[in-house]
């Protein structure tokens, strides 16, 4: 009697003997019970997973001589042709060969026959996907309502390909690849039966490279039982299916984390010298690395696995060498370097390049891995611990009742013995910013890299006994080897005994800008080689307090902020026509009399003079000035009771609604932007971790 092979001979007769397939049999053991039969079955999956079997399966349940079951017998003369392959009323149609429209009339016309024998016609079209669009076409309408005792069963591995109305006459299943732990149990049932002994891990190789397929891991099975004789050995199928030897696989890994060039260099050549596939050995590799991921994050998952793979250990040790995110590094570049080992001059050299690539991104110092990982890991959870410290800390204080400031609140300005003006922005920031925030801004912008973080109690208390005043920040500190103070407890006198330099060039850089400003002539300008000899508070408003304000809160923060000067460069001269005109729109926008281009006209024009029946309006584009425009705006003025007739002129605008509204909202912002930079937990926050704030992301609500 001639060898039947492995896959046809433990081919499944019934649901229950069907693997790794539970949504399909539970679907269709449903159906059958509860007598709801559809006519037309799609199924769906990859070569292997029984799309086949399960339509024989079917077959045998609505012919079955025992009646309609999910459970078939398997001994009636009907469930045997089937099996046999010899049932009259079974056609299978291999699509892929008999892929015209004469095959498929010629089915076609034996659906007009009642079966012969069994109780229902069963027709199976495998690779369906296969047929012309002619023979699409003709199956359609009896696919649609074929006859009561006609049931179609089409498979395919492609289902894309299959027309959108052959899909939708069908009820469509799935077939799932088969995971390699379901193959393994599989095989090891079927080896039980032929009564060949195996080994586990062996097993395990096969049902890997099988890749979900049932039928591929049978048939390799039946290779190896030739290749091996009568016990499977793990070794043995590597080398019948080339796979590289684990050897080879855990000490390139190992090599890779511990960061040796030479030895990954060295086992690549060993490699090109036995001939091992090198594409090949990059998928080895990426196996290994996803378990040894899963064991980073899941140490759980390595119980049970032993008997499996047997080096589970040294994968475990593995994955505790390497950090977490150099195994993804390592995984995600060995799945590119697969599809583009085929471009390299060498598939060995693709290899080498694809490994070494790893080791040319890492830092040349740091050496073992796991030591640096340890250490950022460790600096990371200092500094969360000192950013909780400081919160908690500004908490507390914020809790307590503060004592009132020591310095004036209302805006003032500083003058020196010798006459110089140091301008609004820095009287203003020591007016109103707290005593906790003159403390904080007394820091460094940038500490060096070594220096350890100073608590912010300890610092309030030296800072308060020591009685420092505020010392204005500004945006080119962090490059100076020290800050400047000023002492406002003792009439604001500098220390003599230290360096000027700096306190001269943080009153004179924002001063510089007071100049431009306020149109201050150059030599009261504060000279940066002048020393600041003693400093006195002088009550005097200044001009534009709250621009100056941001302007040196924005330096302290180093965000980038435009200068304000720049944003009032409008041409607005208020006058008591625009305090009327302003209100009058108000009204009519408030009220939404006006849209789109009235709304836009009554925003740009400026009112010029006002007359019991007419208004005039000054506008700088006549495009405004359209017909419809004028008469909606008209329109709208006499429902608030302004019954007049609107007159234009074309002039340069310097009072209008929109200019107003600009003005105010820029203001708003620049008030909103002050608060947050003279927060004094932002600029801790900032100090402390050299934070920053991204530009534009305050916004006023």
């Amino acid at each position: 009697m001639s060898y039947l092979v492995l896959a046809r001979k433990y081919r499944p007769k019934t649901f229950t003997e069907l693997v790794g397939q539970p949504h399909v049999v539970q679907a269709l053991t449903n159906a059958l019970t509860q007598q709801r039969l559809h006519h037309a079955y799609l199924f769906t999956g990859t070569r292997g997973v029984g799309k086949t079997t399960v339509s024989r399966i079917l077959a045998k349940s609505l012919n079955c001589e025992k009646g309609i079951t999910p459970e078939p017998c398997g001994l009636c003369e009907n469930c045997l042709a089937i099996d046999v392959g010899r049932f009259v009323d079974y056609t299978e149609l291999d699509a892929a060969s008999n892929r015209g429209v004469e095959e498929v009339q010629n089915l076609i016309e034996q659906a007009v026959y009642k079966p012969v024998t069994g109780r229902f016609k069963v027709f199976m079209i495998d690779e369906v996907h296969m047929l012309s669009n002619h023979a699409f076409n003709a199956i359609l309408k009896t696919l649609e309502e074929p006859p009561e005792y006609l049931k179609f069963v089409l498979a395919t591995t492609d289902p894309q390909k299959v027309p959108v109305t052959v899909l939708s006459r069908c009820l469509q299943f799935n077939l799932r690849p088969m995971a390699p732990e379901t193959i393994l149990e599989h095989l090891e049932h079927v080896l039980g039966l032929e009564k060949i002994g195996a080994q586990k891990s062996a097993l395990f190789t096969l049902a890997r490279a099988a890749r979900g397929s049932m039928r591929d891991a049978l048939s390799l099975t039946d290779q190896a039982i030739a290749y091996t004789g009568a016990q499977i050995k793990d070794e043995e199928v590597r080398q019948m299916l080339g796979s590289v030897d684990k050897d080879h696989v855990f000490g390139l890994i190992e090599a890779l984390s511990k960061g040796s060039g030479q030895e990954v260099i060295e086992i690549c050549d060993q490699l090109r010298d036995q001939g091992l596939s090198a594409s090949q050995a990059l998928e080895d590799i990426s196996y290994v690395l996803q378990r040894m991921a899963v064991f980073q994050f899941s140490q759980a998952k390595a119980q049970g696995l032993s008997e499996i793979d047997t080096e589970v250990t040294r994968t475990k040790s593995l994955s505790e060498l390497m950090p977490k995110d150099e195994t993804q590094l390592l995984y995600s570049i060995c799945l590119k370097g697969r599809s583009e080992i085929g471009l390299a001059p060498d598939e060995y050299a693709g290899l080498t390049m694809v490994l070494l690539r790893l080791l040319a991104f890492k830092d040349e110092d740091t050496d073992p891995l796991h030591a640096d990982h340890a250490q950022a890991v460790d600096a990371q959870e200092a500094q969360k611990k000192t950013l909780e410290t400081v919160k908690n800390s500004l908490q507390e204080r914020a809790a307590k009742p503060q004592a009132p400031p020591t310095a004036a609140v209302n805006p003032m300005i500083l003058s020196t013995e010798n006459g110089h003006s140091v301008g609004p922005a820095q009287a203003l920031a020591l007016a109103q910013v707290p005593a906790q925030a003159q403390a904080i801004n007394s820091l460094e912008r940038r500490a060096p890299a070594a220096k350890p973080l100073v608590s912010f109690d300890s610092f309030i208390e030296d800072a308060s006994s020591s009685g420092a005043g505020f010392n204005l920040p500004v945006r080119d500190m962090a490059h100076r080897s020290k800050p400047s103070s000023l002492n406002a407890p003792e009439g604001m006198v500098h220390d003599d005994e230290h360096e000027d330099a700096h306190a001269v060039e943080s009153i004179s850089d924002v001063d510089r800008w007071r100049e431009e400003s306020e149109g201050t002539s150059a030599q009261t300008a504060l000279s940066k080689n002048t020393p600041v000899e003693q400093v006195q508070l002088v009550q005097q408003a200044p001009s534009n307090a709250v621009q100056v304000a941001v302007r040196v809160a924005s330096q302290n923060a180093d965000v980038g902020v435009s200068d304000p000067k720049d944003h009032f460069k409008t041409k607005l001269k208020p006058t008591q026509e625009g305090d009327d005109w302003l209100c009058v729109v108000q009204e009519l926008i408030q009220a939404e009399l006006v849209q789109s281009l009235a709304r836009e006209l009554a925003l740009q024009s400026q009112l010029i003079a006002k007359e019991s029946d007419s208004w005039l309006l000054r506008i700088e584009r006549e495009s405004l000035k359209t017909v419809s425009s004028v008469e909606r705006l008209t329109k709208a003025l006499s429902q608030l009771g302004h019954d007049v007739e609107l007159r234009f002129e074309l002039a340069p605008v310097q009072d209008c609604p929109a200019m107003r509204l600009a003005q105010i909202a820029f203001e708003k912002q620049q008030i909103a932007e002050a608060k947050i930079l003279n927060d004094p937990f932002v600029i801790q926050m900032m100090q402390e971790f050299d934070a920053k704030i991204v530009p534009g992301s305050i916004k006023t609500i």
